[in-house]
């Protein structure tokens, strides 16, 4: 087997696995893969071709990626907790970080929170908006007087 042979075969194992996967994991791969068996069709020696498979695949992984990352997962649905950032809840039990006390309700669900600025109490009935999720609690922020829909429900 001629080294053309072994680069498109390198290159088209990356692409299926891609394919089963969706991971993008080893999609740069494939990228120097097929650099690499464009090295190969010039002549250029085995050295040369590891060093262009290598060179691309990290130029290719490092540069592209998060770009790839961040188009192929905008229409993501956030899921669990992390889905509560941005929506507004009603406090439940008074929030204070000294006391280390507080909870709210959003969504239907009761939850420990705090709020993002120290020295903040917020009381029974104020409306809050999620900033944040540490651990296990919210990290909430006043906007009392701009109840939304999504807060009553």
């Amino acid at each position: 087997m001629n080294l053309t042979t072994f680069w498109l075969i390198v290159f088209v194992v990356c692409i299926v696995i891609e394919i089963i996967t969706m991971g993008l994991a080893t999609i740069w791969f494939a990228g120097g893969a097929l650099i690499a068996a464009i090295g190969a069709v010039f002549g250029m020696p085995l050295v040369v071709q590891v060093i262009l498979f290598t060179a691309v695949s990290l130029i290719l992984l490092f540069f592209t990626r998060p770009v790839a990352v961040k188009y192929f997962n905008k229409d993501r649905i956030k899921t669990n907790a992390e889905s509560l950032v941005g929506k507004q809840a009603i406090v439940i039990s008074e929030i204070n970080n000294l006391q280390g006390i507080g909870q709210v309700t959003v969504s239907g669900q009761e939850w420990s929170a705090r709020t993002t600025r120290e020295g903040v109490t917020l009381p029974v009935g104020s409306v809050v908006a999620i900033r944040a999720i540490s651990g296990v609690k919210l990290m909430v922020e006043d906007v009392t007087g701009q109840l939304s829909k999504e807060a009553e429900k």
